[in-house]
This record gives structure tokens, C-alpha cells and sequence, in this order.
């Protein structure tokens, strides 16, 4: 048998594969009888920052991780592929149907069980081994302090912060216009015009946004002297603190978007993804915060089609917790100084909804080959699953901080044309063929998976 401690999504990936695998899996799940501060529900792999898994496409390295998980049976990415919503060339989904296909799925595998009940602490019992700790960035304060424990030395830690979704009746559409950028729309919503609502300012508008977003109050935050966020999840307020034109280049950027009514491209623009699929809540793309809510709502209201807004949910920050994965990890998600015992998730040393299941997908069948007596494997390294891998578990340790997936950590990219896309392409089609070679060595006949990206 299994343990899993914490049903997220590297949890359930991790509990869905060890079972598929035939094992007998126990998932420890906290929620609801302890809630967390951003958690609403107490369904498995609730998605709590954005609904986007980010690029779908073989010419971004995610898209690539996305098609090598679907290849590996990933239910994670069965129930993304089932609920999306347009996004562009992105995977987005209905955020509660998605987590809720994943709970029903996990709920009734007759393999699986789902213990709701807080682990506290790293248990002392050899039965609750092998173990796999995927707690997430939340992960409660004693846990956290047997976990510093064990790896011998402090946790590091960032602050993330989430987006606010607006209700989308109280947008004014006549100030906004439907695109996606250079027209890249997956045609999923049966509108041409594109898969998100576009807000433009012009310089005027933009400078009366961002002198009202740089002298803002933000919550407080613990520790604040020490803070740290991920560069890739910045508070928009953070990057406003960096120079007028930062947001300009950043979430708030206009390249690829025309203004149908001027035949423009806009100054600066905030862009609103659909957050489920009914198309009545919309979130704020890029735009995280730790403002405080009436801030929030007196900031944002200056974009032009959100003056009248009203918030389903404000913006957030809460505290990641997250190991020095190359000081403790082997590739194969399992601690170098106990092999029964593995980490996934967020709290491994990933960044991304995406990057945090592959490693439960990795941990949860290498647990399970422990079990069966076999040696825990990892795909090749030219691989986006087992470069991820790798990177995780090889990385400086003196300079690190949670990855997402690129092209970068991919050994030896392909060669071939100059031209940076073909080059990602022949990347991403050498790595599924040694993908598919690999499961064709190494997974149990019995066992069948495929792509389901059509």
C-alpha cells in the first residue's frame, strides 16, 4: 500500500497512477476539517491561482509536458482536456468542474482511498511507507517543521500571489473588444473574434492606473522584511514598483491585439480570460496582487470596461513552502537518504499546475515499482517529463528556486533549422518518440496508455 499526504494535483496524479499500476493507495486530505486560507472547496486538485495550464502547443515546452502526460495515462490531464475553456493556443478550464471530474475519478477507483484527516507530522510507522509528501505550498506549520527537520536545514519559501475574477454582466462591453493575440484562437467559445476580453488604455488612462497602483496599500504580509516572490508569479503592484513601463512589458502588454474600433494597437491593455464555462466569471490575466480589497477594487476599477466591475473574488498572496530539491531529491522524486520516502508537487521544487502533476505522475509509479519490487525509472532526458526531472534534482542548490518547464533544461535540444519554433518542434518530436519508446520498454502491457490530444 501507498501513502499519499495531500490531494492537490500532484496528490491525485500521484494516487491515480499507483493505482493504475494496481496498488492500493490511501490519499491523506486535510480539507475540509482543516481549511486553508485560499482553498473554497473540498475537492481534489482545486485549482486555486489561475485556470490556465499555460501553452498547448508542441513550440512550448508545457505544451510538450502536457503531451507526454497524456501519453502516460494523466488524469490530470484527462479531466483539463474534458473541461477547457478558450484560451487561445492556452489550456484553460472551468476551474470546479475540473477539480470536481478529478475528485469523482479518484473517489471511485476501487483501489483508492481518501482519508480526510490531517497528517501533522512525518509518520514514525513503517506501514505508512512508501510515503509521498505532496502538500503543496500550503503545508501546515508542525508538517512543515518535520520536513525542515528531515532535510536539515531551513525551508525556503516565496510569497505567490493570485488574480481577481470579476462578474462578467458587470463588464461594460462597449469599452472592451474580444481577441486573442495575432489571432490565436482555439475556436473553442464558436466566436471568431477570439477567446479573451481585451480592456485598452491609452497613455493618458495608463498613467492615471499606475500612479494609482504604485501608491496603493497592500495587506500585510509575515515577515515582510524577508519577503521573496517567484519572478514568475510577481504581484502587479511588485512590478509597478520597477519603473513605469514594466507592466507595459509585462501583463499589461499590447503586442498581437488590434483595437477593432481604431484599427490600433492599444497603448497598454489588461486582458480578462473566461473562468468557466458557463462565461459568466472572467479573471484578470497577469494580474496578480496582495493589494488590500477595497485597494483592489478602487485600482481597478480605473481600467476602461471594469469601472462598474463587480469581484467574485479578490486577489490574494499566501505563503509557498517548497524544498531545496537538488540538496534532497533523486530524480526519480525520491529523498536521497530515504529511498520509501518521495516529494511532489509544489513543495518538491516545481512551479506550475502542469510541472507540479508530472511529478506526482513520476512519484506515484515509482512508489508503486518499490512496492512491486521493482527499480523506480525515469524517462530520458531528452524528455520535457524526465528534463524536468533531472533539473529538479541536479540544479545549483545554492541559487535555487521552483522551475517551470522550458526548452533550456531539455538535453541536447535537437538540431535543424535556425529558426527558433522548428527548432522546438524537432525537440518536442524527439522527445515523443523516446517517450513512447520508453513506455514500449518499460511499462507493463497490461497497463495502456495514449494520447488524447486528438
Amino acid at each position: 500500500m501507498i501513502h499519499i499526504i495531500g490531494g492537490g494535483l500532484a496528490g491525485s496524479e500521484a494516487a491515480w497512477q499507483a493505482a493504475s499500476l494496481g496498488l492500493r493507495v490511501v490519499i491523506h486530505e486535510m480539507r475540509p476539517v482543516h481549511a486553508t486560507a485560499v482553498h473554497k472547496t473540498d475537492r481534489l486538485a482545486e485549482l486555486v491561482c489561475s485556470n490556465s495550464f499555460r501553452g498547448d502547443k508542441l513550440d512550448n515546452a508545457v505544451g510538450l509536458l502536457k503531451e507526454e502526460m497524456r501519453r502516460l495515462g494523466s488524469l490530470v490531464m484527462r479531466a483539463a482536456d474534458a473541461h477547457r475553456v478558450p484560451a487561445g493556443a492556452a489550456l484553460a478550464v472551468d476551474r470546479e468542474r475540473f477539480a470536481q471530474a478529478v475528485t469523482d475519478a479518484i473517489a471511485s477507483h476501487p483501489l483508492i482511498t481518501i482519508a480526510r484527516e490531517e497528517v501533522a507530522h512525518l509518520p514514525t510507522d513503517p506501514a505508512m511507507y512508501p510515503l509521498i509528501v505532496a502538500t503543496g505550498p500550503l503545508t501546515s506549520e508542525s508538517l512543515s517543521a518535520d520536513i525542515a527537520a528531515f532535510v536539515g536545514g531551513e525551508h525556503l519559501y516565496f510569497y505567490d500571489a493570485i488574480s481577481p475574477i470579476v462578474l462578467a454582466e458587470t463588464i461594460d462591453m462597449g469599452k472592451v473588444f474580444r481577441a486573442s493575440r495575432w489571432d490565436r484562437s482555439l475556436g473553442a467559445s464558436g466566436d471568431s473574434e477570439g477567446d479573451y476580453l481585451n480592456c485598452p488604455l491609452t497613455p493618458e488612462e495608463y498613467d492615471r492606473f499606475y500612479d494609482a497602483l504604485a501608491t496603493a496599500e497592500s495587506a500585510t504580509v509575515h515577515d515582510f522584511d524577508r519577503e521573496k516572490f517567484f519572478e514568475g508569479c510577481l504581484p502587479i503592484e511588485v512590478m509597478a514598483h520597477r519603473g513605469r513601463d514594466t507592466l507595459r512589458f509585462g501583463p499589461m502588454k499590447p503586442v498581437g491585439l488590434v483595437d477593432p474600433r481604431t484599427g490600433r494597437t492599444p497603448y497598454a491593455v489588461v486582458q480578462l480570460r473566461q473562468d468557466n464555462l458557463a462565461g459568466d466569471h472572467y479573471s484578470l490575466v497577469g494580474f496578480q496582487t496582495q493589494l488590500k480589497w477595497g485597494e483592489q477594487a478602487r485600482v481597478l476599477r480605473l481600467v476602461p470596461g471594469l469601472e462598474e466591475a463587480e469581484f467574485v473574488r479578490f486577489g490574494l498572496v499566501h505563503r509557498n513552502t517548497y524544498i531545496n530539491g537538488p540538496r534532497v531529491l533523486r530524480e526519480t522524486w525520491q529523498t536521497r537518504t530515504r529511498p520509501d520516502l518521495f516529494f511532489a508537487g509544489q513543495m518538491s521544487g516545481v512551479e506550475g499546475y502542469v510541472e507540479s502533476a508530472a511529478s506526482g505522475l513520476l512519484a506515484g509509479r515509482n512508489a508503486a515499482a518499490l512496492v512491486r519490487g521493482e527499480e523506480p525509472r525515469v524517462p530520458p532526458r531528452t524528455t520535457a517529463i524526465g528534463a524536468l526531472a533531472y533539473y529538479v534534482s541536479h540544479a545549483d542548490p545554492h541559487h535555487y528556486q521552483p522551475t517551470n518547464m522550458t526548452f533550456g533544461i531539455i538535453e541536447s535540444p535537437a538540431p535543424g533549422s535556425r529558426r527558433a519554433r522548428e527548432r522546438k518542434i524537432a525537440t518536442a518530436e524527439r522527445a515523443l518518440d523516446a517517450l513512447d519508446q520508453w513506455i514500449a520498454e518499460c511499462i507493463p502491457s497490461s497497463v495502456t496508455f495514449s494520447s488524447t490530444s486528438g
